[in-house]
């Protein structure tokens, strides 16, 4: 048996996000099928995370073990040809047995794109947010800081119904290494980089920051959602086709 560990790009628009489900397309499904019909076996890849339907991954990692002696080299040009245009293995390499794609990551990077001029092109479209409208980019800078360390995310956290099926410890605690927000040209995008990341909890920070930049909500408020630890404390959950899981650390 090899256990292979695949860096996986996709466009996330046309799926029904990351993991598998009765009678939709999803990114998991896709590959799972794809790697059956390389290797004539039934596997259910894994990933380093769950993205939601309709968000974007520039290197996803994902690991399968399989029986089959293909190269590895052989593998990517293979999953190519087969998968659809959205989806594109980058690389794939052999691990170590007790290497998993989500339980050894270590930290993970997102990014956010907002597209802030008033018409957005159309093959543009599905992969920003677009927000023309007034905001203070400063302030809201100032309140991404403020998430920066280790806390209680509760409050930006939606329910997760997959959480606590493999007995792992529920905890909403987790660790920002770094939060911000940077102007380039017609995007103002947010990354943000953390030793792992709740449901929706990157776009709901996202929809947080927005109620800032309208002045909603001073940057001196994230603090009080956050020790609120209450979902209907922060804000709205911002569309999923202006996120990217951009990297996964080990």
């Amino acid at each position: 048996m090899r256990n292979l560990k695949m860096i996986l790009s996709y466009d996330g628009a046309e799926f029904s996000g990351w993991q598998v489900q009765p009678n939709t397309t999803t990114v998991q499904g896709t590959l799972a099928s794809a790697i059956g019909r390389i290797t004539g076996e039934k596997v259910l890849p894994q990933g380093s995370g769950r993205t939601d339907a309709g968000v974007h991954a520039l290197a996803q990692v994902v690991t399968f073990v399989t029986e089959s002696s293909v190269p590895t080299t052989n593998f990517v040009k293979a999953l190519n040809d087969v998968l659809p245009t959205s989806v594109r293995v980058l690389e794939v390499i052999e691990v170590a047995p007790d290497f998993h794609a989500r339980k050894s990551a270590r930290a993970k990077t997102y990014r956010y794109r907002i597209y802030r001029e008033a018409i957005c092109p159309p093959f543009l479209a599905r992969y920003v947010w677009h927000y023309p409208y007034p905001l203070d980019e400063e302030a809201m800078a100032r309140a991404a800081a403020r998430v920066e360390g280790e806390h209680d995310f509760t409050s930006f956290a939606a329910v997760d119904p997959e959480r606590g099926r493999e007995d792992e410890p529920i905890s909403n605690v987790r660790k920002i290494f770094s939060s911000h927000w940077e102007r380039g040209g017609e995007e103002f995008v947010y990354t943000v980089r953390g030793s792992g990341f709740l449901h929706h909890m990157v776009r709901n920070l996202v929809g947080t920051f927005i109620l800032v930049g309208k002045g909603t909500l001073s940057a001196e408020d994230v603090t009080r959602i956050l020790e609120a630890r209450n979902r209907s404390a922060a804000g709205a959950t911002a569309p999923a086709s202006g996120l990217y899981l951009v990297g996964v650390e080990y």
